[in-house]
């Protein structure tokens, strides 16, 4: 019965995200919570324990960004067990998302998950984001709960792309948080997104580099 109330769940926040999941999609998203609900409780992988709150707190909260993502080349940094990377991996194939993340046990699990789930599409990496360079360059940067965007720009600034940008998740905005961006970076766009199931203030940040061509008035 749990599970086919947090399937309920998915799919009815899932839509009402503007999100289209097919029934594989939901499957692996389910699969995926459930390996993180079971890890859990041994590895304390996150303070969400029971698994109904982690449908939206973790994967409505998610796959509430990826209308916005930008390009194919996800970095997704300070990812912890794969969020919101995992989940958006699932949503969206055409995606190539790389995990982030400094700790050894968290980075386990999420390889762990993305060996059990068949994502080809994802990749994991156990680094400290200011060591880890990318000949490329990612198309979209994000974090969740990372840290505060201006430490976030500063470790992270050099994984985005000649064309990409960052994308920073919050809750509540802080205004004093928000002037400290260095000056080589600039907040291109604020959204405030409503997450199905999540009574909080949610934000989204997008931030390019100061030499980015700005839009036309």
């Amino acid at each position: 019965m749990a599970d086919e109330t947090n399937a309920g769940e998915l799919r009815k926040g899932a839509e009402g995200l503007g999100v289209r999941l097919d029934g594989r999609q939901e499957r692996l998203l389910l699969a995926y919570l459930e390996l993180l609900s079971k890890w859990n409780k041994a590895y304390n992988l996150t303070a969400v324990r029971d698994p109904g709150d982690m449908v939206s707190r973790h994967l409505l909260d998610s796959l509430s960004v990826l209308p916005r993502l930008r390009g194919r080349r996800v970095a997704d940094v300070g990812s912890g067990p794969g969020l919101p990377g995992i989940p958006l991996a699932i949503a969206d194939p055409h995606l190539q998302v790389t995990l982030l993340d400094s700790n050894g046990k968290k980075t386990r699990f999420a390889t762990h998950a993305v060996g059990r789930l068949g994502l080809d599409n994802v990749t994991v990496v156990k680094s400290r984001v200011e060591d880890y360079a990318d000949e490329v360059g990612f198309d979209t940067v994000i974090s969740r709960a990372f840290a505060s965007v201006s430490d976030f720009v500063r470790l992270a600034g050099h994984l985005c792309g000649r064309k990409g940008c960052m994308m920073a998740m919050k809750g509540r905005l802080d205004p004093e948080e928000l002037a400290n961006v260095p000056p080589d970076w600039r907040i291109a766009e604020t959204h405030e997104i409503t997450v199905p199931g999540v009574d909080a203030h949610r934000h989204l940040i997008v931030l390019l580099p100061e030499t980015a061509t700005r839009p036309r008035k």
